[in-house]
C-alpha cells in the first residue's frame, strides 16, 4: 500500500479525535456517577472525570484496545478518584457528626465544605431514557444515605463495592481494572458489605415523578412551605424526621424544634418561593427568599426525603452560589 500522504493523515487523525471524542461524552454520566459515589461530591465528580477525560486523550495512542473503551475509561477515572481521596477525610451529613440539638442552641459555625455529602442534579448522573428498572436503580444508587454510607469505606474497597455490587461487574473484571486478584477483589467486598451493614441507611423512596400520591405529597409540601403554615407542615413530616442544614454541624428532629427555627433563627425564610429540580434521585427544590433589596434571593437547595408518604428528612444545602448554576436555577428571581 502506498504510503499515506500528509494531508490524508491529518484527515484519519481528526477523524479518530472525533470519534474518540463522541466515545467519551457517551459514557460521561455513567462515568460521573461512579465518580460521585466514590467522592460524595458533585463537583469533585465533574472534575475527576474531566480529569479522566483528559489524561484519556494524551494516553490514547498507547490504548492496544486489550479491554474495551469503556473499561479503559473506568480504570483511567478510578485511579483519578484513588488519588484525591488520598489523605482525605470522608465527607458525612451533619446527623452522622452529632445528636440532634434544640432550636434554641446558637448556630455554630460553618465547617469547610469537605466535611459534608454534596448533592448532584439527577440529569447529570441518571439515563435520560432506557428500561425504567435501570433508571430506578440509577436513581437509589445516588441516595444522599447511600452516597454517605459508602463514604465509610476506604477507597478500594468503595471501588470495589460500587463496581461489583452497583455495577454488577465480574470480579475478575475488577480484579484487572484494579491491578489486583480474583481473591483479593471478593475479600474486599467481604469486608465492605460487613461495614455497610453496620452503618444505618435510610429506607427513603427515589422520586416517582408518575406516583400520583408522591406528586400530592409534594405539592402540599410546597403550598404549606410558601405559605409558611407550620401545622400543614408539620403534619407532613414523620415524627422523627431529620432538618439539616450543611455547612453547619447542627441539626433538628422534633416537631416543636423545627417550628422553633423556622419561627426563630429561620423567620427570614417567610415568604419565600420553591422552584422544583430532582437532585440525588430524589426531589428537590430551589429556595429563594425575600431579599434585602427587594425581589427573591438564593437561600438553599432543599434535598426532600419520603418513605411511607410522609417526607422523613430535609436537608437544606446553603452554598447557593456554586449550587443553583449546576442545578440550573436562576440567580434571583423577581418578587
Amino acid at each position: 500500500m502506498a504510503e499515506m500522504r500528509a494531508e490524508e493523515r491529518s484527515a484519519f487523525a481528526g477523524s479518530e479525535e472525533l470519534e474518540l471524542e463522541l466515545e467519551l461524552e457517551q459514557h460521561r454520566a455513567e462515568l460521573t456517577a461512579y465518580a460521585y459515589r466514590m467522592l460524595g461530591s458533585g463537583f469533585e465528580a465533574e472534575d475527576a472525570v474531566q480529569e479522566g477525560f483528559l489524561r484519556a486523550w494524551k494516553s490514547f495512542d498507547r490504548f492496544e484496545g486489550r479491554s474495551s473503551l469503556r473499561s479503559w475509561l473506568y480504570s483511567i477515572v478510578t485511579n483519578v478518584c484513588l488519588d484525591m481521596l488520598g489523605g482525605k477525610e470522608r465527607r458525612t451529613r451533619p446527623m452522622d457528626l452529632a445528636p440532634a440539638r434544640s432550636a434554641d442552641v446558637p448556630l455554630p459555625d460553618a465547617l469547610p465544605e469537605n466535611v459534608f455529602v454534596l448533592p448532584i442534579p439527577d440529569d447529570r448522573v441518571v439515563p435520560e431514557s432506557g428500561d425504567p428498572s435501570e433508571v430506578l436503580e440509577a436513581r437509589e444508587s445516588i441516595r444522599l444515605a447511600f452516597i454517605a454510607a459508602l463514604q465509610h469505606l476506604p477507597p478500594r474497597q468503595r471501588a470495589v463495592l460500587i463496581l461489583r455490587e452497583v455495577l454488577r461487574w465480574k470480579a475478575s473484571e475488577v480484579a484487572e481494572l484494579l491491578d489486583t486478584s480474583v481473591a483479593s477483589v471478593n475479600s474486599a467486598l467481604q469486608r465492605a458489605r460487613a461495614t455497610l451493614a453496620s452503618v444505618r441507611i435510610d429506607d427513603a423512596e427515589t422520586l416517582q415523578p408518575a406516583d400520583d400520591d408522591q406528586r400530592a405529597l409534594l405539592a402540599r409540601y410546597v403550598d404549606a412551605f410558601e405559605r409558611y403554615d407550620m401545622e400543614l407542615l408539620t403534619s407532613l413530616l414523620r415524627e422523627d424526621a431529620t432538618w439539616s442544614m450543611p455547612p453547619y454541624e447542627m441539626w433538628l428532629q422534633t416537631h416543636d424544634d423545627i417550628v422553633s427555627w423556622c419561627l426563630g433563627p429561620g423567620i427570614g425564610c417567610r415568604g419565600s418561593r420553591l422552584i422544583a429540580v430532582e437532585a440525588n434521585g430524589m426531589p428537590a427544590f430551589g429556595q429563594y427568599k425575600p431579599g434585602a433589596q427587594g425581589g427573591l434571593e438564593p437561600w438553599s437547595l432543599q434535598v426532600l426525603e419520603i418513605a411511607d408518604g410522609r417526607i422523613v428528612g430535609i436537608s437544606f444545602f446553603l452554598d447557593t452560589e456554586r449550587l443553583f448554576p449546576m442545578f440550573g436555577l436562576p440567580r434571583r428571581l423577581d418578587a
